[in-house]
């Protein structure tokens, strides 16, 4: 044992056990006597994993976030990202979510886009929609999307709710949409 080590053992006898944390009448775990050996690095690992895993179960519960949102593709890059980086990092703004990094997603996706359309050529498109109703506003809209091997993205929503829906309406739609698309491609 090194002469500091004594030194910190005489500090820590003399604390009070019931020294309170961040304002509350909680005792100090780290204050009172163990009540068992120390703890394993396998123990420390559990515990803190735990920890893990109720701040985001927090953050999940206060956000209302469905609970599916764990089996999304980016949610374990996310947290193995965070692992990564380690200790000391600061999460990202409120205004570097909405400006500058959501900038770069959607640059992001308009490339994906662009890339998804030069395969156009080669694979052909299906025109794909599905109307529905706001059941608010009363609104009814017809969404286009178009499928290829390479995924499916989304085209574009129409309004449609002061429109008689009749064959002739949909004829004139679809030819809209086919048109803007290239008829050469779609299927």
């Amino acid at each position: 044992m090194y002469q500091g080590e004594s030194v910190v053992e005489e500090i820590v006898s003399r604390l009070p056990r019931s020294a309170s944390i961040a304002g509350h009448s909680r005792k100090d775990p780290f204050l009172s006597k163990p009540k068992s050996q120390q703890m394993t690095l396998k123990g420390m690992l559990k515990g803190t994993r735990n920890m893990l895993e109720r701040y985001v179960g927090k953050w999940f519960y206060d956000k209302g976030i469905p609970f599916n949102a764990a089996n999304r593709p980016y949610f374990p890059p996310m947290v193995s990202t965070i692992q990564r980086v380690g200790p000391g990092v600061k999460p990202p703004t409120a205004y570097e979510l909405s400006g500058p990094l959501l900038d770069e997603e959607v640059e992001e996706v308009k490339k994906w886009i662009e890339e998804y359309k030069q395969s156009w050529p080669r694979t052909d498109i299906t025109l794909m929609s599905d109307g529905w109703l706001n059941k608010v506003s009363k609104k009814e809209f017809l969404n286009f999307l178009d499928y290829s091997p390479k995924g499916t993205a989304f085209l574009s929503s129409k309004d449609v709710s002061w429109t008689k829906k009749d064959v002739n309406f949909y004829v004139r739609l679809y030819d809209q949409i086919v048109e803007e698309m290239g008829d050469k491609h779609v299927v």
